[in-house]
């Protein structure tokens, strides 16, 4: 079970935008797929909050899968399936076997700065082609806007992301809802978390 200390602080404040974000479709039992579930602590936080919700958790890391499959021993989370290997950057036919039109909630956390851009357009087309009608994908991360970072911590994690992977970087928001428009979906919600982070709502038309 690993531990990361960011994941304990920042579960709460984004289990209360997804709580939000789904407070009218809680009558029903409703799927949701997460992007890079990392250590699996957000998404058993997440489970036990929202007994709603069936979590099908993903990582491209096998460390990772293990870390969650322990969370999810350890816990007896009922709604957690089995985490599988998922490269969000790959075409979502590859998506561990996801139907289309079969997810109500796809869920990124921290994942897009620290990938290419190839894996933003991934998640994008995939969300549109995996989400059901009115579906939502909520991101959580730092952004830009309009090609501007702040405040100077938010360009000195961009400096030190592009220092590791010159393709890493801090999304830039207008980008992602253009992607968003190219596959059907539309940026609804830009919510101010701590420390400069944001969720960002997009729904399935």
């Amino acid at each position: 079970m690993l531990l990361s200390p960011q994941a304990e602080r920042n579960w709460e404040d984004i289990c209360s935008v997804l709580e939000d974000v789904l407070e009218d479709q809680s009558h029903r039992q409703l799927f949701a797929l997460e992007l890079g579930s990392g250590t699996g602590q957000h998404v058993i936080r997440f489970a036990q909050k929202l007994a709603f919700v069936t979590w099908q958790p993903s990582d491209i890391k096998e460390d990772y899968r293990d870390s969650i499959k322990a969370y999810i021993a350890a816990t007896h989370a009922k709604n957690v399936l089995q985490p599988v290997h998922l490269d969000a950057s790959e075409p979502w036919e590859q998506w561990a076997g996801l139907p289309r039109n079969s997810c109500d909630l796809i869920l990124t956390i921290n994942l897009m700065q620290y990938s290419t851009f190839k894996t933003a357009q991934g998640i994008f087309n995939g969300a549109g082609q995996i989400l059901r009608q009115n579906g939502h994908l909520i991101t959580y991360g730092v952004y830009a806007i309009n090609g501007t970072i702040t405040p100077s911590c938010n360009e000195d994690l961009d400096a030190e992301l592009r220092k590791q992977n010159p393709e890493w970087g801090l999304p830039d928001i207008d980008v992602l809802r253009q992607l968003a428009y190219g596959n059907g979906m539309r940026m609804e919600r830009m919510i101010e978390m701590e420390d400069y982070y944001k969720c960002l709502v997009f729904r399935k038309l």
